[in-house]
């Protein structure tokens, strides 16, 4: 069986439960068809583009047997998952996973690893050789242990040049050893030094760094914010009201290496923003056809994503600001562009850095059960799907950005000027300050400094690089 993605997010879900083709449902399928089976009926109630997809139609098998002989024709789920994708220039988001136990530490951040978040780019343009160089590192991780610091440069593992094929197996390895190198003059040449890391259970706190900035008469809010995770979410609210109650003037949002997570996290972070819009739309949720029509039939409040005054029962703390500042790359996604594109409505947003990843798509987690929830789950497989099922646009109906959003001030990170984070110097920082000041400085590379040239991070490697929902809307599976 091929290789599956380990690292996910679990949503726990209440489930939707539509019909399909036949009842087919009500039907068991045979034991050894249980995944595909899953698998397919999963797709065909929820998939995003089930209506493109001429066998996933709810009317392509006439009954279970039928739907059972086209089943046998897949003896690995992965295959068949991938049939039933539309392309993948559409679709480049959803996947399946063999194991759900990985997911559940993902959805908090918790996953094995050395402590490095690091990109990876290309050597030269037209290489299939790659480098990588670190972003930060997490505390109590064993990179935090051996010292590595932020702007570490690596070209191999375990002596091997890494590149576009090999890349995924060498950095799998629980232990492995850094080869280091140095960047002179455009050039990478190897340094001779190593570093032997290894991985262990590591929480990551997606509050990287806040602190409060005092620029002359502006009291400047900095949060490095790196993952949408729900469970730090009252932390997250009591970073702001610190922010509050030092009464900040400007706010400086960092998501330069947020790959996303959860809508919901995404809209108390709006909330906690903006806080002068609460029941108002911060995002609409478009489904397939299906879940739309159903929806809009009976309860179409159930597709908004509506600011708010509370984390349950907790009062959100809210700065309530007009302009806010956020920082960005080409690896910025799904949630925190859903951030930057839901507030856009209600204030103004300068994004400073690169051009985001452009994903306006969200998915949710299906389960081998009756009702594709965590509950009554099959024992005899521990398979699970994260399809796309849902586009969101904001209160404007604005969406479409899958080529990215644009920066208003664009600054390219490189291994060469990446500073301190938090460092009132650090050239995304800086230009930000500069911009709330009204200062004419602006940052500029060296003349002999490029823009590196992305590959991957360590987030998509990881599958962090989405925008999901917790559970589907409630109400429907009462009504069926």
């Amino acid at each position: 069986m091929k290789k599956t993605y380990k690292f996910a997010l679990l949503i726990f879900l209440s489930g939707l439960l539509f019909q399909s083709c036949q009842d087919n449902d009500d039907v068991i399928a045979t034991t050894d068809l249980d995944v595909q089976d899953f698998v397919w009926k999963g797709m065909n109630q929820y998939y995003l583009w089930q209506a493109d997809v001429p066998n996933l139609a709810d009317d392509r098998f006439a009954n279970q047997a039928a739907l059972d002989v086209f089943l046998k024709g897949y003896t690995d789920p992965e295959d068949l998952f991938q049939a039933l994708r539309v392309d993948k220039s559409i679709d480049r988001f959803s996947w399946i996973v063999d194991d759900y136990r990985d997911l559940e530490g993902a959805l908090g951040g918790i996953t094995k690893n050395n402590g490095l978040d690091f990109q990876l780019a290309y050597k030269t343009q037209g290489s299939d050789d790659i480098y990588g160089y670190v972003r930060y590192v997490l505390p109590n991780s064993d990179a935090a242990a051996k010292n590595v610091t932020r702007g570490t440069i690596f070209y191999g593992i375990n002596g091997i040049q890494l590149n576009v094929s090999n890349y995924s197996s060498l950095l799998s390895n629980d232990t492995y050893t850094l080869n280091l190198a140095d960047i002179k003059d455009g050039v990478l040449t190897p340094n001779g030094k190593s570093i032997t890391l290894t991985k262990s259970v590591v929480a990551e706190n997606p509050i990287f760094i806040k602190k409060v900035l005092t620029v002359g008469t502006h009291k400047i809010g900095y949060l490095m914010y790196n993952g949408f995770f729900n469970e730090y979410d009252l932390a997250l609210n009591d970073a702001f009201g610190e922010f509050k109650s030092a009464q900040v003037t400007d706010l400086v949002l960092d998501l330069r290496y947020n790959g996303g997570g959860s809508v919901l996290t995404a809209t108390r972070l709006a909330s906690m923003i903006h806080g002068q819009s609460t029941g108002k739309i911060f995002a609409k949720q478009e489904w397939n056809a299906k879940v739309n029509d159903y929806f809009r039939s009976n309860n179409p409040e159930q597709l908004n994503n509506n600011f708010t005054d509370k984390i349950d029962t907790t009062p959100i703390n809210s700065l309530n600001i007009k302009k806010i500042y956020i920082l960005t790359t080409g690896n910025t996604a799904s949630a925190s562009e859903l951030v930057i594109n839901g507030l856009k409505p209600y204030i103004e947003v300068v994004q400073i850095g690169g051009t985001t990843v452009g994903k306006n798509v969200g998915s949710i987690t299906l389960y081998d059960s009756p009702t594709f929830g965590k509950e009554n789950i099959n024992p005899n497989h521990r398979y699970a799907m994260q399809p796309l099922v849902l586009r969101i646009v904001n209160a404007a109906g604005f969406g479409d950005y899958t080529n990215g959003l644009l920066p208003d001030i664009a600054i390219n990170e490189t291994p060469l000027n990446l500073g301190v984070l938090g460092d009132t110097e650090e050239p995304f920082l800086k230009t930000a300050i500069n911009k709330i000041t009204g200062s004419t400085a602006r940052f500029s590379a060296p003349s002999n400094q490029r823009a590196a040239i992305f590959f991957k991070d360590t987030k998509a490697m990881n599958g962090q690089n989405q925008m999901f929902i917790e559970k589907a809307p409630e109400g429907l599976q009462k009504a069926l």
